[in-house]
């Protein structure tokens, strides 16, 4: 009895077996021979329409993954001026701190950032080793959502608001890794989908936290109304995406289908994934950096901008219209904007000298630090514009990165890689975190 083994790929752009089966045939191996042929999938309407909802789904996830996060920082302020000890009543948003002209928070909204970052660079340093099965991931990223908006939402005490905000992060930080690790099972403009769908959730998330309650709305309320954010984030993954027959995250070098076919005509197939070692996975480390650096510096330098530096860039000449709290909930929606806008700019404009937004971003960093200092610019359409400029770089460097890997990073590496370098992003976020605090303590008591 003769035997025939074939092998198929299927981690190219379709993830069904009928697909590869139907493509061009494939070469057998013998016993001490073997042959791997990668083959084009058959062009069809149905292969088409697959890959644009997997398109549209990971731009919802990419917006649902970050909105908790972004409505996180955009309530910062709120969040650290309520007086829980009133029934959790927020103080009416015209008090200000008299004895302090610069009309300070006594905590700086750094302390909201190191709340809304910490638990997610824990998850992003663990969850590349962690279990690998996608479903399990996304439950529990869903679980941590639902639960950060209930507990920012019901707060009765500070700590309670702190652990919802702990949640927040936890779920952005697996999701991050858990989602952009799965797109190296579907086409590679998944990447820049799910990087638009993070700063969709950037502008939106602002937006919409902005207009609810400049609208009426209390920030509780509003927090609340976002429950619907993991419902749409569970219905993206469960029920829009397409899945390919693996969902393990396993940083597969392909994904082999093993068509066994004797003179009978039977036919056994069975799938086998080839894993990265953790030895493999630490010598590929060295060889990241180059991503990993520059984006560093940029989070560094942004996240110094928005929770150290912008909250106590105040414009009180423009109170008729805009009081302190609303002042920094707008800076929060236009730096969200600049964000979407990068975002969603790779296919058009592709830059990939990534360290050329750090050396940009540092000098917003000295614009916005002697402004805040010495008020010396006078319009808060000034600052409006370079906050918008900020999120542009900040935006610009996150994509390229990301996409600078889908393109150069060998496949059987791509999703270590894509994960390991999700944390370069955080990592420069909480060191943002442990500056702003001392700096804000040091310039709220500088005289005017």
């Amino acid at each position: 009895m003769s035997v025939s083994l074939n092998l198929v790929d299927t981690s190219g752009d379709t993830d069904d077996y009928e697909s590869a089966l139907e493509s061009t045939p494939v070469q057998s191996f013998s016993t001490n021979e073997r042959t791997i042929s990668e083959t084009e999938p058959a062009s069809s309407i149905a292969i088409v329409k697959e890959r644009w909802t997997n398109l549209l789904a990971y731009w919802l996830l990419g917006l649902t993954n970050n909105f908790a996060y972004v409505i996180m920082l955009s309530a910062a302020h709120d969040i650290l001026s309520q007086d829980f000890n009133k029934d959790g009543v927020s103080l009416p948003e015209n008090t200000t701190n008299s004895s302090n002209p610069r009309d300070c928070n006594p905590m700086s909204t750094g302390t909201i950032l190191l709340a809304d970052i910490i638990p997610s660079l824990i998850m992003k340093i663990f969850a590349p080793f962690m279990w690998s099965h996608v479903h399990l991931r996304v439950g529990t990223v869903v679980m941590l959502c639902m639960l950060s908006f209930l507990l920012v939402g019901e707060a009765v005490s500070e700590n309670m608001a702190i652990i919802g905000v702990i949640c927040a992060s936890a779920s952005s930080g697996l999701g991050e890794v858990t989602f952009l690790s799965y797109t190296a099972k579907f086409h590679r403009n998944v990447v820049s989908t799910w990087s638009s769908g993070t700063g969709a959730a950037g502008l939106f998330g602002a937006l919409s936290y902005a207009g609810l309650t400049s609208a009426g709305l209390t920030p509780r309320t509003t927090v609340l109304l976002m429950l619907i954010i993991p419902v749409i984030m569970a219905l993206s993954f469960w029920l829009l995406l397409k899945h390919p027959n693996q969902t393990r995250l396993c940083g597969s070098r392909h994904n082999y289908k093993i068509i066994r076919q004797d003179d009978e005509d039977n036919v056994e197939a069975k799938d086998f994934e080839v894993s990265l070692r953790f030895s493999e996975k630490m010598e590929l480390l060295p060889s990241l950096l180059k991503y990993m650096i520059p984006i560093a510096l940029v989070y560094i330098a942004e996240y110094v901008i928005n929770q150290g530096l912008a909250e106590l860039i105040y414009f009180p000449s423009e109170k008729g219209w805009l009081n302190h709290h609303e002042q920094y909930r707008w800076y929060q929606a236009t730096y969200q904007l600049g964000v979407l806008i990068s975002r969603s700019s790779v296919n058009f404009f592709y830059i990939r000298q990534i360290w050329i937004t750090s050396v940009l971003q540092w000098i917003n960093v000295l614009i916005f630090l002697t402004c805040a200092i010495f008020w010396w610019i006078s319009s808060i359409w000034v600052i409006l514009f370079l906050i918008l400029w900020e999120g542009l770089l900040g935006g610009a460097a996150y994509v390229n990165t990301f996409y600078k890997i889908t393109n150069e990073v060998n496949d059987h590496q791509k999703p270590f890689a894509m994960a390991i370098t999700t944390l370069s992003d955080t990592v420069g976020v909480t060191i943002a975190g442990f500056i702003s605090i001392p700096l804000h303590n040091v310039i709220c008591h500088l005289p005017m």
